[in-house]
């Protein structure tokens, strides 16, 4: 897939931007065909050098990015060339929602095993056994703890399981 392509999708926008954050998106959205040194991308964008390092790296270590070193025989010193290899990202994504779906279905059944009060001046959640330890008063406010429903979370969190097992063809069973 070509990198206007990828670069395209809203998802994969929002993908690079959380991995390199505001500063370093401009790097991310800007892949030069070929190699290219930091110093050069950091002319060309008009950004600090410290941010476009910043930025490569984390590619880097998300394999999005590679880099050769060269040396220079007059000086010694190593320049990086960098190139983008953003055919990964389809492939990190899937990576992330799998993530996404072992996180989940951990605290699905979490909230499904245990029994929550809630402050509601405060609106500070504790479980069974911290709210008897306080006497079933908050320990900020002294107000009573009320027992908590959270039906309306397991079943959002059912749902959001049920879509990420079907967009992953992921066995229910399993």
């Amino acid at each position: 897939m070509a990198f206007e392509d990828l670069l395209g999708n809203p998802v994969i926008q929002k993908y690079l931007h959380e991995l390199v954050g505001p500063t370093g998106m401009p790097v991310a959205a800007a892949p030069p065909d070929g190699e290219v040194t930091d110093e050069e991308l950091a002319e060309e964008l008009g950004l600090e050098l410290n941010d476009v390092r910043r930025a490569l790296f984390i590619l880097y270590e998300n394999d999005l990015a590679t880099y050769r070193r060269v040396r220079d025989e007059d000086s010694g010193w190593l320049t990086y060339l960098w190139t983008f290899e953003y055919d990964n990202i389809p492939e990190n994504l899937e990576e992330e929602m799998y993530r996404l779906l072992d996180a989940l279905e951990e605290r699905q059944e979490y909230e499904r095993t245990h029994e929550f009060y809630l402050c509601e001046v405060c609106s500070i959640r504790f479980e069974f056994g911290e709210a008897m330890d306080f006497g079933f008063e908050c320990p900020e406010c002294g107000s009573p703890l009320e027992s908590m429903e959270n039906n309306r979370l397991v079943e959002s969190m059912d749902r959001r399981v049920d879509e990420l097992r079907e967009e992953l063809n992921v066995d229910v069973t399993s």
